[in-house]
């Protein structure tokens, strides 16, 4: 590891802690030569994930692409960049996880808009009305409809009380 200051190739390891939920491992160092420190990361190198794309074609997996995805989505609502970054994680950890590396961008979008559903609805109805592309109101319509009735039968089942079994 050379010194970002001097060029130097000789430091010493001062810190290591993980980082990124586990995934890295963060470690700081200082230059034997002029003493300054920095910090560099360390990341298992992953295979690459294959986003196959409605038209056929496929393109590599980019997580900045996903997080600027959430970031728009959640513009203006109470959700914190730490929040759209523990999401795009647990995004990037479930496509890891999975077994093949070719992952269809509806799988993709699905598991955005699962995401984004619990943190902020105004979020997940703005995410689905791009990814769904909506080709009228009416059918805008009948989504919102159709979650409003989700979001009261959720709410009744919570609210309804447990019988006795005697």
């Amino acid at each position: 590891m050379r010194c970002p200051r001097c060029d130097g190739a000789d430091n010493r390891v001062v810190d290591t802690r993980t980082s990124r939920a586990g995934r890295a491992v963060r470690r700081r160092r200082e230059c034997l030569d002029c003493a300054e420190r920095f910090t560099t990361y360390e990341y298992v190198e992953a295979r690459t994930i294959q986003v196959l794309k409605r038209d056929g074609s496929a393109e590599e997996f980019d997580r900045e692409k996903l997080v600027n995805s959430l970031r728009i989505a959640c513009a203006k609502r109470p959700v914190s960049a730490s929040q759209v970054e523990t999401l795009a994680d647990q995004i990037e950890d479930e496509l890891s996880g999975q077994a093949g590396v070719e992952v269809p961008s509806s799988l993709l979008g699905e598991m955005v808009m699962d995401g984004l559903k619990p943190l902020d609805r105004v979020a997940y109805v703005r995410f689905a009305s791009v990814y769904r592309n909506f080709q009228d109101i009416e059918e805008f319509q009948h989504f919102v409809d159709d979650l409003n009735a989700r979001q009261r039968q959720e709410a009744e089942a919570r609210e309804q009380e447990e019988l006795p079994l005697s």
